[in-house]
């Protein structure tokens, strides 16, 4: 018997039939500075410079972790690109960037066009809600690399900021206050802790009273973009720093911004936790101090103002139909 590249598990046909129903989904992203029609094996996007002074590029690169285990077995690839985003534009948002453009990787054993063109539209949703084009990305079949229906993928997000306007913490002060907003679930972290336990007891279909939903439609909730409300805010007042709330929980990665000779006070039980958490808690018996160091408990974003500035702030944003919570100052 001949062989060939598809004997092997690789169905070159497959991948440009993916090509094909993908390419629209990356095109409605592009703007003006994508330059589309230049065919390489790089993707181009021309810096409109005028707006800077000194402009600084910032970039992080991430994936969504077991989450898409919870995708691979609901059979739903519609807001898993969404998740991954989100994700990235938010851990740039932080540091003051603009997001301009996302790239990603997308690899599985055997190709399946739908699935995978399920996975890039929600890149191009998530794009276009953040104003940043899918200027690129790579698709790869590797035969009996991951199991049968499953896959891997992650992205890299590019972003602009002006260098005096770089947000990294150092403004931070004793007496500085930590406004809290909500995350809505658990975003794409701790679902290695969450899967183990809830479904040992629970099926993703099921439908549970705590949550007033299924357990699939929880766990699949969208990771949020803050890039909307930091803008806003960042145009009207000095924010000291901004923590993206992803694995290690509040404390971790708040503290991260904090200057080393100070500390944080989080008013724990003053915001009402999310029902998910509650759950994840009671069902694998978990201590309140690992429950704090693997999940954002509600809290998706934290806010770090002078007090001087906290009226204004609250005003901002419930002008911008947001909701927002004290919840702690900096020691």
């Amino acid at each position: 018997m001949e062989e060939s590249y598809k004997s092997s598990g690789v169905d070159i046909e497959a991948g440009e039939k993916t090509v094909q129903k993908i390419k629209g989904f990356a095109k409605s992203t592009f703007n003006k500075q994508v330059l589309a029609d230049i065919g390489h094996f790089g993707a181009f996007f021309e810096l409109d410079l005028k707006n800077y002074t000194n402009p600084v590029l910032v970039s992080s690169v991430d994936g969504v972790g077991t989450k898409l285990k919870v995708a691979f077995e609901a059979n739903r690839h519609d807001t898993i690109g969404q998740d991954l985003v989100n994700h990235c534009v938010n851990d740039i948002a932080v540091c003051g960037a603009k997001p301009l453009y996302f790239l990603d990787y997308f690899a599985t054993t055997k190709l399946n066009p739908n699935t995978a063109s399920e996975v890039v539209k929600g890149f191009s949703i998530a794009c276009i809600e953040n104003g940043c084009a899918l200027i690129g990305g790579e698709t790869a079949e590797m035969p009996g690399f991951y199991h049968d229906g499953e896959y891997d993928m992650s992205g890299t997000i590019v972003g602009i900021v002006e260098k005096q306007k770089i947000i990294d913490g150092r403004k931070i002060k004793k007496g500085d206050l930590l406004l809290g907003f909500p995350s809505n679930g658990l975003h794409t972290n701790g679902y290695s802790l969450a899967r183990k336990v809830l479904l040992s007891k629970f099926k993703l279909d099921q439908h549970l009273t705590e949550l007033n939903s299924t357990l699939s439609d929880e766990l699949l909730k969208i990771h949020r973009s803050y890039l909307p409300i930091i803008s806003e805010l960042t145009k009207h007042i000095e924010v000291s720093g901004f923590s993206h709330i992803t694995g290690g929980g509040i404390i971790g990665n708040t503290m991260r911004i904090i200057p080393r000779d100070l500390n944080l006070n989080i008013h724990w039980g003053t915001w009402d936790v999310p029902a998910i958490f509650k759950l994840i808690q009671s069902t694998g018996n978990i201590s309140s101090e690992e429950m704090r160091k693997v999940f954002n408990l509600g809290i998706g974003l934290i806010a770090v103002i002078s007090p001087n500035d906290e009226v204004e702030a609250f005003q901002i944003i419930h002008e911008n139909k947001e909701h927002v919570l004290l919840i702690g100052e900096v020691t």
